[in-house]
């Protein structure tokens, strides 16, 4: 059934591009919906059997040329988690399927991103009540997984547009409620510059501290695009020439003009969250993306498919 999904789309000259943050080795009881190691190897085989798996740079060449033909898969990570290294490298390796990485650079070596901030804190809550500054509902009851992945995504999404130094105000706030947050949640400059060596991996640029770009005044904008760049080439010793806006939607997060700050930095193409699939007429700076949708495989071929004919 996957392979003939597979087959019966070659005659469309579109490319897709699927997009990832973690693949873990075991299930999280507090993102239970991320890949795990397992399902991620059976994806990778998949693809690798199914499709012609290429770079995204390789994808973006293509279609700038006018010689993209179907059906054709890229694989982006988003964020620089350190299992992107750990755990889903060595799989991509055994199938020899490529990827790129987008990187926000402050969090290299020891950082943490907000939103991790508020899911680790959930995580180690002892049971009772909480109230959160501008979430609605303002109390939860922690007594189980279900109430700390609840009370989680409520503050991720009431504070993930608020402006930067008030979202980090009430990220610390809620924080310190715990101690003992990791620090080895993201890659270290040594997995970068092993990423960057290997021929199956491209390392791109994801801004500096990951802001909602459109809720910042453009000069501040422009300087996390540079920054993040110029950290990752500074590390590497490597032009970095394939960008993924924070979020990810035109029009919410990021505008017409970040595009262009894009350009102006030096960058290629670019990579958005927007559903869709790449073909000659792409901006090359607003490149289509898509998470897989089911755990079951071969459901989310049907819809992969689905989304190749325009049906979603």
């Amino acid at each position: 059934m996957i392979k003939a999904l597979a087959v019966s789309s070659m005659r469309l000259a579109r490319h897709h591009t699927l997009i990832f943050h973690r693949v873990l080795n075991e299930q999280d009881p507090m993102s239970p919906d991320e890949p795990t190691a397992d399902w991620f190897r059976v994806l990778v085989k998949w693809l690798a059997g199914s499709f012609e798996v290429i770079s995204l740079e390789e994808a973006v060449t293509r279609a700038g040329n006018h010689r993209q033909h179907g059906p054709t898969v890229s694989i982006t990570f988003d964020d620089g988690y350190a299992d992107n290294f750990l755990v889903a490298l060595p799989i991509l390796e055994e199938f020899a399927v490529p990827a790129t990485f987008f990187v926000a650079s402050s969090f290299i070596d020891g950082g943490r991103m907000w939103n991790d901030s508020i899911i680790e804190t959930a995580r180690r809550l002892q049971p009772g009540s909480y109230s959160l500054d501008g979430v609605n509902p303002s109390s939860f009851e922690i007594s189980d997984w279900a109430s700390r992945r609840h009370l989680a995504t409520a503050a991720i999404t009431a504070w993930k547009h608020l402006p930067l130094q008030d979202r980090q105000d009430k990220v610390d706030t809620f924080s310190s409620l715990v101690d003992g947050l990791p620090v080895d949640l993201m890659m270290t400059k040594a997995h970068l510059r092993r990423l960057a060596d290997s021929r199956l991996s491209t390392v791109g640029g994801h801004t500096r501290t990951h802001p909602i770009l459109a809720a910042l005044p453009d000069d501040v904008a422009r300087e996390e695009i540079i920054s993040g760049k110029r950290d990752l080439e500074e590390w590497l010793q490597k032009d970095v020439t394939l960008f993924a806006y924070p979020n990810g939607k035109l029009g919410r997060d990021y505008l017409r003009r970040h595009a262009e700050f894009v350009k102006e930095a030096g960058f290629r193409a670019a990579v958005a969250t927007d559903w869709g699939t790449m073909d000659a007429a792409t901006d090359p700076y607003a490149i289509p993306r898509f998470t897989p949708w089911h755990t079951n495989l071969t459901r989310f071929s049907v819809d992969m498919a689905r989304c190749h004919f325009g049906l979603i």
